[in-house]
């Protein structure tokens, strides 16, 4: 008896213990979290970054500053095609090599980084398993690394590295649902802070030089903070309505575009009037790492797509239907 009360009480022991760490490695994982979304959304960085995806390989200059006018960002192709791109409060323009025009989207703000949503790290852990990882040197820093892996289908998972002082991502890769990376950033060099010189904001000739075009996309086309007048009747578990913009204009048709996300991932839902003649290839698509679907109903063309699983965005495209107001 007293040899089952002593392995009773050791076990008990250890599964307080076990608790203890458990408890300790989440609250850890949720600080890293909210530290990486601090730095990103309001840390001035700069850098280098290499960013790989199945055969393509490119290298990217970013200079990003958040100070009292803002947000302004400025991302530059080193390696390929001669790109530019500037976003700040008012959007983002973006210069081509191959046309002398430079596009303008007001409805589109988003960094090119991920971005953690304050208001998802209290539940985060409900669709994804958090852990915390080893210390290694990327860009003269050292960086922690946090594993996010999905609890379902609907989600890809996240390897991230955070600067251990900062918070900021110096490194990330996009996980498939086969544990096999499907995309890869990571700086080569990196200034965080004061070190920034905001000077690499100044656009280059091409982008003084060339003609402004209002781009032509649906996220483009206003923003609406009315009700939807399309949205889906089902998503999958996490994901909630972060971004609407609605455009109408007599002879034109309609436009309709609906961000939703669960923190990490999202998806983009367009609506589109239509002719009724037209000819247009639906069903799923993908390029890379980004999922398409899209289908018909009537005169309208409902698409979705992220940068998520093939059974996403049919989930959300095919519960799509005109809201009941």
């Amino acid at each position: 008896m007293r040899l089952l009360a002593a392995t009773g009480l050791m076990l008990a022991a250890l599964s307080a213990s076990s608790g203890l760490i458990f408890a300790s490695e989440a609250a850890e994982s949720r600080l890293l979290l909210d530290r990486m979304n601090t730095a990103m959304s309001q840390m001035s960085y700069q850098g280098t970054f290499v960013y790989v995806q199945g055969d393509q390989v490119e290298t990217m200059r970013i200079t990003h500053v958040s100070d009292k006018n803002g947000v302004r960002e400025r991302l530059i192709a080193i390696s390929g095609p001669p790109r530019e791109i500037f976003r700040d409060s008012s959007g983002v323009r973006w210069v081509l090599a191959d046309d002398a025009s430079v596009f303008e989207d007001q409805g589109y703000n988003r960094s090119f980084f991920p971005e953690l949503p304050v208001d998802q790290q209290g539940s985060i852990e409900v669709y994804y398993s958090l852990k915390v990882g080893n210390v290694t040197r990327i860009a003269g820093h050292q960086a922690r690394n946090l594993n996010v892996v999905p609890l379902d289908q609907y989600r890809y998972g996240y390897d991230l590295w955070l600067e251990e002082t900062s918070g900021m991502l110096l490194k990330w890769e996009l996980i498939g649902n086969d544990r096999k990376p499907l995309a890869k950033l990571m700086f080569t060099d990196i200034r965080l802070g004061s070190a920034v010189d905001a000077k690499e904001l100044e656009p280059a000739s091409q982008m003084k030089k060339f003609k402004t075009v209002e781009s032509q996309l649906p996220s483009g086309r206003g923003y609406s903070k009315t009700a939807p007048t399309w949205k889906p009747e089902a998503l999958p578990p996490g994901f909630k309505l972060r971004a609407h913009r609605f455009y109408a204009e007599p002879g034109q048709g309609v436009y309709e575009h609906l961000v939703y996300g669960d923190g990490l991932a999202a998806v983009s839902v367009y609506i589109e009037s239509i002719k009724p003649d037209s000819a247009l290839q639906t069903g799923m698509s993908r390029l890379g790492i980004t999922h398409a679907f899209s289908r018909t109903h009537d005169d309208i063309l409902i698409t979705v797509v992220g940068d998520v699983p093939g059974v996403t965005v049919k989930f959300i495209g095919d519960s799509v239907k005109i809201a009941a107001h």
